[in-house]
């Protein structure tokens, strides 16, 4: 998967985009995922509103778009670029540091990025926008569907290197987040602690050192999946790994806490979803917790690879040779 890079002249004024080749271009850059299409009311869990902080200043940023703007920016709610994700890729063309967009555009997009964090959160984000990219100006948006129309669903999406976020007033039928999300990190230093995100490995490193030996060789597995293989599987999935359900009460509070650790950069409505969503599909007992012996950074068998998953939940985190993680947590329907 060869990533879309960004321009080098970010910032100067482009001729006009083409939108049809741009669009076909990200389709083929990107791993695709199967996301509902329509919300249904009575399906939905807890979660972010329309009158969010973030969804509040989507709508802003929506109403201030002019008519040229919305034929690059706003498609569709079905359309394929929804459910698409990567690591680097941009969902349109236009950087938000080009004469594109307005100071009040830009402002707004600022707010909406805030809304859909914690301000622990915000802030290592922020630091990770201005060190892998040189800041917010070199990511790009889009809307899918209308805000603005309140009987029909909408996603606000930010891509760009290592970030992807979304958001949706809860549109979306049964997904956390709107939808599968990234973050990464792309330190200089190769030591794996120089990662704005190398908390978390220790925090999972944690639960790995609570494990017995015949734990270990359940939980320790030679080499990791494709880092963009996080389909939900539901209840009929093969996970890799060793059951939380088969861990003592001692380890299970250590995951307990693990996954506070993981959900804490991001804004409380989306993690209470998260939960709702998790308890829905047998709780935390169904989730298992895989450490990967390949990309070991240093050798040090403090295991750079890892990921937590169950019928609802995929958070695969890879720390080698630097951070790109994807999250993806949502119910699958029952026939």
């Amino acid at each position: 998967m060869k990533p879309v890079k960004n321009s080098p002249d970010c910032c100067s004024d482009r001729p006009a985009v083409n939108r049809r080749s741009f669009v076909a271009a990200m389709a083929a850059a990107s791993s695709a995922f199967v996301l509902p299409s329509r919300a249904i009311q009575a399906g939905l869990f807890s979660g972010p509103s329309r009158t969010s902080a973030a969804e509040t200043a989507v709508s802003e940023f929506y109403g201030t778009l002019t008519d040229d703007q919305r034929k690059v920016l706003c498609l569709p709610f079905d359309h394929e670029l929804r459910s698409r994700i990567s690591a680097n890729w941009h969902v349109t063309e236009p950087t938000l540091g080009q004469s594109f967009y307005t100071t009040q555009q830009r402002e707004c997009v600022g707010r909406i990025v805030k809304g859909l964090c914690s301000e622990e959160g915000y802030e290592r984000v922020t630091r990770q926008m201005d060190e892998d990219a040189g800041g917010l100006h070199e990511f790009s948006v889009a809307l899918f569907g209308a805000p603005s129309d309140a009987e029909k669903p909408f996603e606000f999406m930010l891509t760009g290197r290592h970030l992807t976020l979304r958001a949706d007033g809860n549109s979306v039928d049964r997904a956390a987040f709107g939808g599968p999300i990234v973050y990464g990190h792309d330190q200089v230093d190769p030591v794996a602690s120089k990662n704005i995100y190398f908390y978390q490995t220790q925090q999972t490193d944690a639960v790995f050192k609570l494990l017995k030996d015949d734990q270990v060789a359940k939980a320790l597995v030679e080499n990791a999946p494709a880092e963009t293989a996080v389909q939900l599987q539901g209840e009929s999935g093969k996970f890799a790994g060793i059951r939380v359900g088969d861990l003592s009460a001692e380890q299970k509070q250590q995951v307990e806490k693990t996954l506070g650790v993981l959900l804490a950069p991001y804004r409380r409505e989306d993690t209470d979803e998260v939960m709702e969503i998790l308890k829905s599909s047998g709780g935390m007992d169904q989730l298992h917790m895989a450490f990967y012996r390949s990309g070991d950074l240093g050798n040090d068998k403090m295991w750079d690879i890892w990921r937590v998953e169950g019928p609802s939940f995929v958070w695969h985190y890879r720390g080698a040779p630097h951070v790109h993680a994807y999250i993806n947590i949502g119910q699958i329907k029952k026939a």
